[in-house]
């Protein structure tokens, strides 16, 4: 497949039917035609009709999903948008980093390109669910984007980047399946609460822990073997634990 075509837009808790349209126009104008949304306000809006112009069929075709993990779970990529820098968001890359990281991928793999609310954002828990994190550099004295510019920003860069990087007809990729977000959150469901289990993360916190443990596999980019391999070993402390005695030390 062509780079742009294995690209899903993906929008979280759209507050504008306004900013939809708009986001579908921006999406077609780039050659991007799959969207999802996570619990959006009303899509069937005449504003959403009005602001997509030539692009309904895009909004139409749009699927909608009650959770970020169900509308990434066929995506090996993912990637948070944020502007915000902090413990839990780093190694921020720009838009032509993403483009360029991604097109290394193996050429099968699909990256679900996330966007937040327009007045806050993705939250720290759904940011903790996306593989990378991506900031588009603006000035100091207003950095705050239009959700669909942001979009067509990211759209155009995937646009630019599937012309510059035709592969040669006797190319060839090895090809490496990485696990995607339907086998990796079933994973990190297992750890948590193995650890917990065995005493390792705080009860009242465990997810501040386990944000670092997903930050560690998400660089590893763990393919469906070794994610089995990781839950049989979970599976195996589990048995090995029935007779847990307590935290080490308490």
């Amino acid at each position: 497949m062509d780079l742009k075509e294995r690209i899903s837009v993906v929008l979280v808790g759209t507050q504008s039917p306004g900013n939809i349209g708009m986001v579908c126009r921006a999406m077609k104008n780039m050659g991007l035609y799959d969207l999802r949304l996570v619990n959006p306000c009303q899509v069937d809006h005449p504003e959403a009709q009005k602001f997509a112009v030539s692009a309904k069929d895009v909004l139409e075709q749009a699927k909608i999903y009650t959770s970020l993990e169900d509308a990434l779970a066929d995506c090996e990529f993912t990637v948070a948008t944020t502007r915000r820098h902090g413990k839990y968001r780093n190694e921020i890359w720009t838009p032509d980093e993403v483009v360029s990281r991604f097109d290394a991928c193996p050429p099968q793999s699909r990256l679900g390109l996330v966007f937040g609310r327009e007045d806050s954002g993705l939250t720290t828990d759904e940011v903790a669910v996306c593989r990378w994190q991506s900031t588009i550099p603006t000035a100091d004295e207003y950095g705050s984007l239009n959700l669909s510019q942001a979009v067509l920003i990211f759209c155009y860069e995937f646009l630019k980047g599937a012309k510059e990087s035709a592969p040669a007809a006797d190319e060839e990729k090895t090809v490496r399946e990485v696990a995607g977000t339907a086998s990796l959150e079933p994973l990190y469901a297992h750890m948590e609460k193995t650890l917990l289990r065995i005493g390792y993360l705080n009860p009242q916190n465990p997810e501040h822990m386990m944000r670092t443990m997903r930050r560690i596999y998400a660089r590893a980019e763990l393919d469906e073997r070794e994610v089995a391999s990781l839950r049989g070993m979970l599976s195996q402390i589990d048995w090995a634990c029935a007779e847990f005695k307590g935290k080490k030390g308490a």
